[in-house]
């Protein structure tokens, strides 16, 4: 099957910025544990339901779901209706989703983290797996994700890392370390990007300073704010989106990258991907049924259609982003150079991005800090 590039929006986990104050227009603060809580009870579905009675209202960002989805949802499922919205960050979909006591929606995606704020506040509908038989498609490991353990309120769509993208035939060494992006040999000099999204833009150097991802600390964000100002004299440009082409004309030689946005299938075969040795983070896309839903068991329906193996590799197939869908995988023909054969416990190896509540502006303002200078 073709593979086209991914390049209409940014991937789903770059926008942590406002979680904490989208969350706060719903009336509350946002858990800061890794679990979450799921204050709202279950409510009792029929897994019998006439199906065609139900609509379904989703969002999800743009080219994240085979376009003819909701055609071949009505004719499998025989809903009533399907219609499509479109968010292009997790804030916006925050937005829509905490803007009311009923936003209309039935089954959001959003990120990881992002799903863990959503349950907090009790606007979730707790997963009734008896109603989703396709979850036994997932890997093990992704029924183990820190921000949502047996996927209680969520089920994740596609995941991945963050590490250093590089020519090969351009470096003098190839990267290990994300001092190598930080701290750049001379022949490297003006010729590397970063990110500049918050959670991004702190990774490499919480990582390389032995921090968590995760480090609400004022101290250890304040060291790592450190490192990036004497970092950025050195950079070609903080870069989330057009890296790759970057590298491709050699105008860049490593960037910081994420796995399925790295260009490692490039015809010249000279453009490769490494996590460097200090670690980096494991990003989840999630699927959630809102429990202001009242098309639930259409909800479920919907979800368990997208785990079936045909429907869920599309988006390994179509946006380079690997699936925790192993029945999907199995199927998928991975091209020479594809990132999408990295393992599940490889990804696992990462550090899971969690909800950070309020503390999330902490990385807001040093994000603005690093920008202004």
């Amino acid at each position: 099957m073709s593979r086209t590039r991914f390049t209409r929006r940014l991937p789903a986990t770059i926008a942590v910025a406002g979680l904490a104050l989208a969350v706060a227009a719903c009336g509350g603060e946002s858990s800061s544990s890794a679990n979450g809580t799921a204050p709202a009870a279950a409510d009792q579905l029929k897994p019998n339901a006439d199906l065609s009675q139900q609509s379904l209202q989703v969002t999800v960002w743009a080219d994240y779901t085979p376009k003819e989805l909701p055609e071949k949802v009505k004719e499998k499922l025989k809903v009533k209706n399907m219609e499509i919205g479109l968010h292009a960050t997790n804030e916006e979909a925050m937005a829509k989703l905490t803007a009311s006591g009923d936003s209309g929606v039935d089954v959001a995606f959003v990120s990881g983290q992002y799903a863990q704020a959503l349950n907090a506040q009790g606007l979730l509908e707790p997963i009734h797996p008896e109603l989703i038989p396709n979850l036994a498609n997932l890997y093990p490991e992704a029924t183990q994700l820190s921000y949502d353990k047996g996927n209680k309120y969520s089920v994740p769509y596609t995941w991945g890392t963050t590490g250093i993208c590089y020519r090969s035939d351009l470096v003098k060494a190839e990267p290990k370390s994300w001092n190598d992006l930080l701290k750049p040999p001379a022949w490297a000099d003006k010729k590397i990007t970063m990110m500049t999204t918050e959670r991004w833009l702190a990774l490499p150097a919480l990582k390389s300073l032995g921090y968590s991802v995760n480090t609400d600390k004022d101290e250890e964000i304040a060291k790592a704010k450190e490192l990036l100002e004497s970092a950025k004299p050195h950079l070609l440009a903080f870069d989330d989106t057009t890296f790759g082409d970057r590298l491709k004309s050699g105008e860049a030689v490593m960037v910081e990258a994420w796995d399925g946005w790295c260009p490692t299938t490039d015809p010249k075969g000279n453009i490769k991907f490494v996590v460097p040795t200090e670690g980096s983070d494991l990003w989840v896309d999630t699927m959630v049924i809102m429990k202001s839903s009242k098309n639930k068991e259409a909800a479920h329906a919907l979800i368990n259609y997208i785990l079936d193996p045909a429907i869920h590799s599309w988006a390994a197939e179509n946006i380079n982003y690997k699936v925790p869908n192993k029945a999907a995988m199995d199927q998928v023909k991975v091209p020479q150079g594809s990132l999408l054969n990295i393992k599940p416990a490889e990804l696992l190896n990462g550090e899971s991005l969690i909800d950070l509540g309020q503390a999330s502006t902490k990385y807001t303002r040093l994000q603005a800090d690093i920008q202004a200078k």
